[in-house]
């Protein structure tokens, strides 16, 4: 079973609605976002706005493999500019009747999945108005782009400070896709320029990714 991430244009959302409601994806949740490419970048792939939505589901093994070729042949996902689908795996979940819910009442062996995989998802928690903070230190590490999320913490009172930096106030959540061996030094360099004790205050963590779809420049570099 895996937590799919599909990162896309604003107008694709009816497609991707059509794409789950036909393969019965029992859960899908939409978020407003937008992407963090450089105006430059942006020229070079026609992308005339950076409004995202970023539509998280839970499907089986199966389901996840159709929802990605669903969005490659309808959505052009894998087209620079079209937008982005990962696969994150998911290790647990909690209780029989959620697990056959998000199963389609299907029966599943239990495992624990595999996490050597080639990519992984970084995500940078910071204070509003720190996404150019996070994101040059990124860069500078040889990240390619990102999508922000907006939201605020909800930290408990007792633990409402971080290195002096509060957790129930306006956050910026930063999600950059990254290949295993650029994580490490990508994660450093956010950490060193925009972590704890700085402005910006991140917290960064990765989550392995299985599958990923629309990572062309990255995947061609390496196929190279």
């Amino acid at each position: 079973m895996n937590y799919v991430i599909s990162i896309i244009n604003s107008d694709s959302l009816p497609l991707l609605n059509a794409i789950c409601e036909e393969l019965s994806v029992p859960l899908s949740v939409v978020f407003h976002a937008h992407g963090t490419a450089v105006k430059s970048m942006r020229e070079l792939l026609g992308i005339e706005s950076t409004d995202r939505r970023v539509v998280i589901s839970v499907a089986s093994e199966e389901n996840t493999k159709k929802i990605i070729n669903s969005e490659r042949r309808h959505m052009h996902i894998g087209v620079p500019g079209h937008g982005i689908i990962l696969a994150i795996p998911i290790k647990s979940v909690g209780g029989g009747k959620a697990v056959a819910f998000l199963n389609g009442e299907n029966k599943v062996e239990k495992q624990a999945p595999v996490l050597n995989y080639a990519y992984e998802l970084i995500i940078a928690i910071a204070s509003q108005g720190s996404t150019d903070m996070v994101m040059n230190a990124a860069r500078a590490a040889g990240a390619r782009g990102g999508t922000v999320l907006h939201g605020k913490g909800t930290g408990a009172k007792e633990d409402s400070k971080f290195y002096n930096i509060s957790i129930a106030e306006e956050k910026e959540v930063i999600m950059i896709v990254a290949a295993a061996n650029e994580k490490a030094e990508i994660m450093r360099s956010i950490l060193h320029s925009a972590g704890p004790g700085t402005k910006a205050g991140a917290i960064v963590f990765s989550l392995p990714i299985s599958e990923v779809e629309g990572f062309g420049l990255l995947q061609d570099v390496e196929n190279e």
